[in-house]
């Protein structure tokens, strides 16, 4: 059989403002032209399918018609899980009517238990959970209390759920665990591999993939970039679209998976971008220099700048952002490396030897970039009068 893994769509995303639903519909049809010319047995969805618990109506309107496409129009069976941004009683509605249309959705801990069986697979949909759920699962079913009450971790509670979905096993089939955790070889994920830097259980703490052996395949979401794949067998297949600077130069796609005769192979697929994110750190004078940015993909790409060794006081008054949407187009982020304020700093270090009336003055020049007005140096001398005198 054959399956395309994807995951984390993040439906209703937007990108410091900037809407990225196009974006998102340019990618879904890509995967489903791919899922046709390879004719998959079915769309595996890792988890992340909205970005927040409480889609927009046009997020809820747009992910609709994708399934819709994928599904009633073209046949194509879809196993997919709630993860860690999806709200999963609210997306549980309607799964059991989602299910007469091979459209297979786990929102909850207990439906995990319970495989999508084929003639040749058993596809286990395990969505985002968290240690209370795995204590409350295992508790209404009288398991012995002091196992029970040692789940304080996540990877705590996936031992006792891994060996609970193994007695499920049917061994003539393969096996494919679809989930949303950080899982990887090592100690912790390379923070610069990933855009989810949540603290809390389904972030940055990790599990070690050994906890998944016995599984011919575990597809995985939550990272946002196939890089972070532990191994061949238990792979991310990362966002199909760019969220943020993070994830500028992360190559996205798609993982195509083939299981034959107790064998399983993968290749990964790149998307191609529907606008580009990509992300400019140089001087001013770089960023205007024509020979510099007549060589980027002007006006067709999203925009990421941080302007080097900026002199504030030099640029006062002048429009930066306009000036450079006018060169570049669509400009999702402008950051300034500030060198005055860096030179200021600098200046405080040696604060003691200052008068009052110069630690005011430079605290306002670092906070306003502007000099104060001889008007406003007049209030503070009047004011530090009045204060001294106060004190006398």
């Amino acid at each position: 059989m054959k399956f395309l893994h994807t995951s984390d769509w993040h439906i209703g995303r937007t990108l410091n403002g900037f809407d990225l639903i196009e974006e998102q519909k340019y990618a879904v049809n890509q995967i489903l032209a791919l899922a046709q010319d390879e004719q998959v047995d079915g769309i595996i969805i890792a988890g992340d399918l909205y970005d927040r618990a409480i889609p927009s109506t046009t997020a809820v309107t747009t992910f609709n018609q994708m399934l819709k496409k994928i599904n009633i129009e073209s046949k194509i069976p879809i196993y997919m899980i709630a993860g860690n941004h999806d709200g999963a009683r609210r997306l549980n509605f309607g799964r059991e009517w989602l299910g007469f249309n091979d459209i297979y959705l786990n929102t909850l801990l207990d439906e995990a238990f319970q495989p999508i069986e084929t003639d040749e697979v058993q596809l286990f949909l395990l969505p985002f959970f968290d240690p209370a759920d795995a204590r409350i699962y295992f508790s209404n079913l009288g398991m012995n209390d002091e196992r029970v009450k040692a789940i304080k971790t996540i990877s705590d509670a996936m031992v006792l759920v891994l060996e609970e979905l193994k007695k499920q096993f049917d061994p003539t089939k393969q096996q494919i665990l679809v989930t949303h955790f950080a899982i990887s070889a090592h100690q912790e994920l390379p923070v610069e591999l990933t855009s989810e830097t949540a603290s809390r259980v389904g972030g940055l703490a990790t599990m070690s993939s050994q906890l998944f052996e016995g599984f011919d395949y575990v597809a995985l979401g939550h990272i946002h970039t196939n890089l972070a794949s532990p191994s061949e067998k238990v792979q991310y297949s990362g966002s199909p679209v760019k969220f943020n600077t993070k994830e500028a130069n992360s190559n996205k796609g798609v993982y195509i998976i083939e299981l034959e005769d107790g064998h399983v192979s993968s290749k990964f697929v790149s998307l191609k971008q529907q606008r580009d994110l990509v992300v400019l750190k140089e001087t001013w004078d770089v960023l205007i220099n024509p020979d510099f940015y007549n060589a980027l993909p002007l006006h067709t790409a999203w925009f990421a700048i941080t302007i080097k060794k900026f002199e504030r006081l030099v640029h006062r008054g002048e429009n930066l952002r306009a000036q450079l949407q006018k060169i570049y187009g669509t400009i999702v982020e402008l950051d300034f490396e500030d060198l005055a304020r860096e030179k200021q700093m600098k200046s405080m270090a040696n604060i003691e030897n200052l008068s009052e009336e110069l630690i005011i003055e430079r605290f306002y020049e670092r906070v306003t970039g502007k000099h104060m007005s001889t008007g406003q140096e007049a209030i503070v001398e009047e004011t530090l009068i009045q204060l001294k005198g106060e004190k006398n």
